[in-house]
């Protein structure tokens, strides 16, 4: 899920009850309230009844979004146009000018309960031939013919503790899933989200593990943690999140949450913050893009179609030729952003050029990143590598310590690339990713 809900530029509505064979369709998202409003109230109401049901419908439709609540279940659509489940859509229907207006104007506005972010849950009913415990359509018409405007008509059903959120951005309507699976050493903001919504699923599943420092970076205990949800809701316990176990993890999230409820507990923007931008583009600097850098610059070597890029943090002009550069290689659309497919399209070059480095390359490529970070709990030759050159760094500088030599990246690795990393002024993670491990292979860049 993005960090804040956007409005989507469309929807994907299922135009049948969940499971049944009926096609979807995909419509904008303002055509989609244009369509339903009609088919639950009438135009004829006075303008506060009508803008306060509209925003209940917008809401409505965006917590099934923002929740992927029917793609949680395995299924390609964002709702249903059945009113025992959803709201009416009818394919074709017939858009009053009066309604038009009204959604032109607000389709970007939303509810939420003060302090959460996700759009409100907005159920609603007509309050004759059937009774929720949201707003009332005919009961909204009363209180309008009181005098009341809008946002009180709203207050009165769903609590004097909501807002309104106005001129939300617009964008694509695009699936929460990053596209690849998450394993050990991957990182990003999708793995620190995925952390987070594992902790909270504990509280409610005890016999998960707890990941006692939640990072961008899938560790061990992520790897733990993943392993036991995965055995508890009958799933493939490797500890690997593909898809299927992606999205059960958030269905089971949005479920101890009560995302989908009136009541729910909802979300804060310290649960969905992101420590980096979803998107890197020019202007941009940190850790991020120095990461994406070196990726570039270590494909240079092997991709002609790429340019020659140094080592910075800087989204610069140079970073933008080469990111245009690589788009045009891999066929993606070039806009110079490192979005998510840009980035995914990257990693897998990454790890295509490694197995196909040829074996007398074996030695050269001992000191060639791995393509993953290197964390707590790994084992192996690189680890061995990553040790041999911390303790000759060490023998340099006494702020860094040594550590065994045993191919196994213990508590004392990790307290080592800490040291490292707080000397360095990299983010200190305790893990090494690829501007750590340059540095490292180079006896430490300033030493």
């Amino acid at each position: 899920m993005p960090a804040t809900p956007v409005v989507p530029e469309t929807i994907t509505v299922h135009l049948g009850p969940p499971g049944s064979d009926a096609r979807n369709v995909e419509v904008p998202f303002a055509s989609y309230i244009k369509n339903v409003a009609p088919h639950e109230i009438y135009p004829t109401w006075q303008e506060s009844a009508i803008r306060a049901n509209i925003l209940a419908q917008i809401s409505y439709a965006l917590n099934r979004v923002y929740t992927e609540y029917y793609r949680t279940r395995g299924y390609d659509y964002d709702i249903t146009n059945t009113t025992q489940y959803d709201q009416a859509y009818v394919e074709g229907g017939d858009v009053f000018e009066n309604i038009s207006q009204i959604v032109d104007d607000s389709f970007n506005n939303y509810i939420v309960r003060q302090g959460s972010v996700e759009p409100l849950f907005a159920q609603f009913c007509d309050g004759v031939r059937t009774q929720c415990g949201g707003l009332s359509q005919w009961g909204s018409v009363d209180l309008a013919q009181d005098g009341m405007n809008p946002y009180e008509i709203l207050q009165y059903y769903y609590g004097g503790d909501i807002s309104i959120v106005f001129n939300a951005p617009v964008g694509g309507n695009v699936p929460s899933y990053p596209g690849r699976p998450l394993r050990r050493g991957d990182v990003g903001n999708d793995v620190l989200l995925l952390q987070r919504q594992l902790n909270r699923i504990r509280r409610n599943y005890p016999a998960i593990p707890e990941i006692p420092e939640p990072s961008t970076v899938f560790d061990v205990p992520m790897e733990e943690a993943v392993k036991s949800f995965q055995q508890i809701f009958n799933l493939t316990p490797d500890g690997i999140v593909g898809k299927a176990t992606w999205y059960k993890i958030k269905k089971i999230y949005n479920g101890v949450k009560g995302l989908s409820e009136l009541t729910g507990e909802g979300l804060t923007i310290s649960e969905v913050q992101r420590r980096y931008s979803e998107a890197l583009r020019f202007g941009d600097s940190g850790l991020a893009v120095r990461t994406v850098r070196f990726d570039l610059a270590f494909l240079g070597y092997f991709l002609p179609e790429l340019p020659p890029i140094r080592l910075t943090d800087q989204f610069d002009q140079e970073m933008l030729d080469a990111v245009y550069a690589f788009q045009s290689y891999a066929g993606l659309p070039t806009d110079g952003v490192v979005g998510r497919d840009t980035w995914n399209a990257i990693q897998r070059a990454y790890e295509d050029v490694l197995e196909d480095l040829p074996e007398d390359y074996q030695q050269f490529a001992r000191e060639i990143y791995p393509g993953r970070f290197i964390v707590l709990g790994d084992r192996g030759d690189t680890v061995l590598f990553l040790q041999q050159q911390l303790n000759r760094i060490a023998a340099q500088d006494p702020d860094i310590p040594t550590v065994a030599e045993d191919g196994i990246f213990g508590r004392g690795t990790q307290a080592a690339v800490l040291a490292l990393q707080r000397k360095l002024g990299i983010d200190p993670t305790g893990a090494v990713g690829p501007v750590l491990w340059a540095k490292i292979v180079t006896q430490g860049a300033g030493y």
